[in-house]
């Protein structure tokens, strides 16, 4: 068996703590944020950054953000970027133990003052699955009795130790856009890394690879054709928020998404799984 445990991070933050013969891991209630992520006898899944201080209010500079009920710049003024649920306090539900899988249900009740940005009558919760596998799976429902529209993303962190190493493939077929242009066809599987990178893809195929000196992260994706790649390279590194200037050393994000011609539209009364499964490939 394992064990499931509430517990609160020196600076408040409540989280809980998994652990079984499987895996450890450690989700916060602020974001419904999964921060560590390490199956038994394998290196680590995720990567935070160090100079992240995990203050309330904050959303943690790594492991897997949620964004929503939109991605990146909202088309409202002052409406904050990647939406408000990353920084909310959202109730862990349910945990149940089958065989020696763990699965954790966080649920995000919107406030009054939420309702500025996201007006409709909707649900929306996060399931998380730990096993040697980690997946993640962001689901809406529509209550309402008109249509809904959102753009979302697991905002996934991945320790790649070296980017001058890292080959990201698995991309063959797909276009992105990259700093508001686009959309370019992609016109290898592979990508390197040489510079700041920030694609949008869609028509993405369900299963890209990062390639490692630590070994392959599979990162595969349900509901989901489009994806984010993203790496700040040397200048936007010295800009952001809690994050040292040579992070970007060790880190990618490559994140499921549902974004630009693959948001989500739900009727009323349909739900949307967006799923993504993260491991190291044997």
């Amino acid at each position: 068996m394992g064990s499931v445990t509430t517990k609160k991070h020196a600076n408040g933050l409540d989280y809980v703590e998994v652990n079984t013969a499987l895996c450890q891991a450690r989700i916060f209630l602020q974001g419904a944020q999964i921060d560590y992520f390490q199956p038994v006898g394998k290196p680590p899944l995720l990567w935070v950054s160090s100079a992240d201080d995990y203050q309330p209010g904050n959303g943690i500079r790594g492991g897997v953000p949620v964004c929503w009920p939109w991605f990146g710049m909202s088309s409202e003024a002052n409406f904050p970027q990647h939406g408000f649920a990353r920084t909310r306090i959202w109730a862990l539900e349910s945990v149940e133990m089958r065989n020696q899988l763990v699965d954790l249900r966080f649920s995000l009740k919107i406030s009054e003052q939420d309702k500025i940005y996201w007006p409709h009558n909707t649900q929306v919760s996060v399931l998380f699955t730990l096993g040697d596998t980690l997946s993640i799976s962001l689901v809406n429902t529509n209550l309402d009795d008109e249509t809904v529209t959102l753009t979302q993303a697991l905002h996934s962190y991945f320790p790649i130790e070296d980017i001058h190493q890292l080959k990201a493939s698995g991309f063959s077929g797909s276009k992105y856009i990259e700093f508001a242009e686009g959309p370019y066809p992609q016109t290898t599987d592979e990508v390197r890394f040489d510079r700041e990178t920030d694609r949008v893809y869609t028509d993405l195929g369900p299963v890209q690879l990062l390639h490692t000196p630590q070994g392959i992260i599979e990162v595969s994706r349900e509901n989901s054709q489009s994806a984010v790649l993203w790496n700040p390279w040397i200048e936007k590194s010295q800009r952001l928020g809690r994050f040292n200037p040579e992070d970007y050393l060790t880190m990618v994000c490559l994140e499921a998404a549902n974004v630009l011609e693959d948001k989500v539209v739900l009727a009323p009364g349909e739900t949307h799984s967006l799923v993504t499964h993260i491991r190291w490939k044997d």
